[in-house]
């Protein structure tokens, strides 16, 4: 252990004092921060896998598959919002070794690439974090693939996808989406997790699978850490 990881254990106790430990879905105490509490690990739903990998998709065209590590319910959905929307870049540890538990272990001789879907530039301004990249650098500390944070850039910003039919959808995300120049090399010919935090409509996954895919992609899979399931509704962003 480093002398920076002896100094944080060192200085639990009293971050521990100052910030008392709380389920970051319900604010229930619990034993360690970062941590869900026995009720909240209890009502997170874990989609199916197959062969212990993951299941295709009808949803997001071209792809060759997802792994969702939960179903968007209410505990995921209050993760999320605590997350993306609440400013709790640590949660990305929890949901990355969340998703981490669902996924195969990258092939050393042949890794995959980890490309996060990306912002609009005034999109990451606003927010000041990418939570799909946060969670494909959690993805690659835990060896499932090599990180390329810039493999996708959102050259147009799109409005809010609720409440836009499938022919609208596609309207307003045609050209959104491209692999730079630079990085098309990068990505010829290999297989890629495509990572996010929420598949919702499919609309946005399906706009970069195809620009992946333009660019040479051998194969695209999704990496996300809750799937909207039907009865449930997200509004993209």
């Amino acid at each position: 252990m480093g002398l920076g990881a002896n100094i944080a254990v060192g200085m639990q106790p009293l971050v521990d004092l100052v910030y008392p430990p709380r389920c970051p879905s319900c604010g229930s105490s619990v034993a360690s921060q970062g941590g869900l509490c026995l009720e909240c690990w209890s009502g997170i739903e874990f989609p199916p896998l197959e062969n212990g990998s993951f299941l295709p998709e009808g949803d997001s065209r071209h792809q060759d598959g997802v792994i969702a590590a939960t179903y968007y319910n209410d505990v995921s959905r209050k993760l999320i919002l605590a997350y993306k929307h609440g400013g709790r870049i640590t949660l990305s540890k929890l949901l990355g070794q969340i998703m981490s538990s669902r996924m195969p272990k990258g092939d050393p001789g042949n890794p995959p690439l980890l490309i996060p879907v990306p912002l609009h530039r005034t999109r990451l301004w606003q927010r000041g974090f990418n939570q799909a990249a946060l969670l494909a650098n959690e993805l690659a500390k835990r060896e499932h693939g090599l990180l390329l944070v810039d493999g996708l850039k959102r050259i147009k910003r799109t409005p809010s996808l609720g409440g836009l039919g499938r022919e609208e959808r596609h309207r307003v995300l045609t050209g959104a989406i491209t692999v730079p120049k630079t990085r098309v090399e990068r990505i010829r010919k290999r297989n890629v997790f495509l990572v996010d935090d929420v598949l919702t409509s499919g609309s946005t996954s399906a706009a970069c699978v195809a620009a992946l895919h333009k660019a040479g992609a051998n194969s695209v899979r999704i990496a996300c850490f809750a799937r909207v399931d039907k009865g449930h509704t997200f509004h993209e962003d």
